[in-house]
């Protein structure tokens, strides 16, 4: 497997030479840094931890300088480590959005917007019950009966309810490098990314 750390920019889309539009999502990816290397030897598994965002000196405690200072690089706003990278790298080399080729199958993970608490209706996909007439008032996205009062009398848990949405961690599978741009580190992703512009994203091929 292999990795980078990157930040949405924004959605666009593009057309192919047959003319076809695909919406696509812009990613700006890397370049990141090897702060860690990890070996079955000593921590039973193998991973690289890649490093990814410039953070200011004073927002940074004295574990955090020396654990970059290691790989010779400044301290880091982002780390993340990739299990099982599939190539061979040192501490404190880089890893650029080369290690993509276009038309390659990739998973994109991100954190989902935060829509607030939200009701039956937006949360769950309820439909509503009956009609706003004939003195129903405002009873047309309520949830409904909750349960069964003869029997446990309580709410079961795993009830769909009313509650916050979104803010989950979200992996979207398949989808397909469309367009690199190595001189400005972007990527461009066919369909949507979780997230909002500016957050932080993990490409994984």
């Amino acid at each position: 497997m292999k990795g980078i750390i990157g930040k949405k920019i924004g959605m666009t889309s593009i057309f192919d030479p047959s003319g076809k539009q695909t919406a696509c999502t812009i990613i700006e990816a890397g370049p990141c840094v090897v702060t860690q290397v990890k070996t079955t030897e000593n921590d039973g598994y193998t991973a690289l931890q890649l490093s990814f965002g410039d953070k200011n000196d004073k927002h940074s405690n004295q574990a955090e300088k020396n654990h970059f200072a290691k790989a010779s690089t400044s301290p880091k706003r982002f780390s993340k480590e990739f299990r099982n990278f599939s190539i061979e790298k040192n501490i404190g080399e880089t890893i650029t959005v080369d290690i993509f080729d276009e038309g390659d199958y990739v998973e994109v993970v991100g954190t989902s917007k935060g829509k607030g608490f939200q009701g039956v209706v937006k949360r769950h996909g309820f439909h509503g019950v009956g009609q706003q007439s004939h003195g129903q008032h405002d009873r047309q996205r309520a949830p409904g009966s909750l349960g069964n009062s003869s029997d446990a009398s309580r709410v079961m848990k795993g009830m769909r309810m009313g509650g916050r949405l979104g803010g989950e961690r979200v992996k979207m599978k398949g989808l397909t490098v469309l367009k690199i741009f190595p001189e400005k580190n972007y990527i461009l992703v066919s369909g949507s990314v979780p997230g909002n512009n500016g957050s932080i994203v993990l490409i994984q091929k």
